[in-house]
């Protein structure tokens, strides 16, 4: 769905680039940043799948191979991107895996993949596009975090700390590009319904669609507020309940998010779950 304050003549002639971007959430992103008039670079570990995609939006859309774990893939990414559809306005950082369970039986593949994917993907991102949109003088980095930054998450330790890390780094990155030009956000939504979040719970919220994620992307472009949490009372909630004395903080938090260890659908994970013991010794 385009987002009424997002009109066509607003992206034309502009670019942009999302990471994950074949499926899910980022192709609710890429659809819409098109719809906006955008020219748009999907990137995807699934070369196939990005082409795919690009190939349903049309003619400004293009896709490219992507590994965000791997620099030199990121840097290819953008630069080929850039010379298809030229300088890059908008760098949307979205590509993102997780895995569920007891911390003390996460896979080492899945530890890895996860501090790879989501917080090494994210600083790849930008440390490549920031510096060149610093030098133009422009530029907006749109990262999409979660709710697990903020939150407690049990069941979800190593990606909540992936997440926690992609917070506290752009916060500092931010505090570094003041007054260049260049505008970082973070988008936090709770849980969204994708293959990546299949199985879980969402506790006392209700279950997020990939368009509710775009529809944020699209509200943020242009504009220099920080942290966006979906729902947005998110937030706010979260720092009330902080500077409640702790037994009354441990209580609200076990009331309102979900333990992921306990409230998990494991069988439904299984498939998706499966990459993370590829090639396991």
């Amino acid at each position: 769905m385009t987002n009424p304050q997002q009109t066509p003549s607003q992206g034309t002639g502009r670019v942009a680039a999302v990471t994950g971007g074949a499926q899910g959430i980022g192709l609710a992103i890429a659809r819409d940043l098109y719809r906006a008039g955008y020219s748009v670079a999907i990137g995807d570990l699934d070369s196939a799948a990005a082409s795919a995609a690009a190939e349903s939006l049309g003619s400004r859309a293009a896709g490219f191979a992507l590994d965000v774990s791997k620099s030199d893939s990121f840097e290819t990414f953008l630069t080929d991107a850039a010379e298809q559809l030229g300088a890059i306005d908008i760098l949307v950082n979205n590509a993102g895996v997780m895995w569920v369970g007891k911390f003390d039986e996460e896979p080492e593949r899945a530890l890895r993949s996860q501090l790879e994917v989501n917080l090494m993907g994210t600083i790849h991102g930008v440390k490549l596009a920031a510096p060149v949109m610093r030098a133009r003088g422009r530029g907006q980095i749109i990262n999409i975090a979660s709710a697990a930054s903020l939150l407690t998450t049990p069941g979800e330790a190593t990606y909540a700390a992936t997440k926690h890390g992609v917070f506290g780094y752009l916060k500092a990155v931010r505090e570094e590009l003041k007054s260049s030009g260049v505008i970082i956000n973070v988008i936090m939504p709770a849980v969204v319904d994708t293959k990546l979040a299949v199985g879980t719970s969402t506790g006392v919220a209700k279950i997020l669609q990939p368009e509710d994620v775009a529809q944020a992307v699209m509200r943020v472009i242009g504009r220099s507020k920080f942290e966006v949490t979906i729902p947005g009372y998110v937030a706010p909630l979260n720092r009330f309940i902080n500077i409640l004395p702790r037994p009354v903080r441990e209580w609200a938090f076990g009331a309102m998010v979900p333990n992921q260890v306990e409230d998990t659908d494991n069988e439904a994970r299984v498939e998706y779950e499966a990459q993370f013991k590829k090639n396991e010794n």
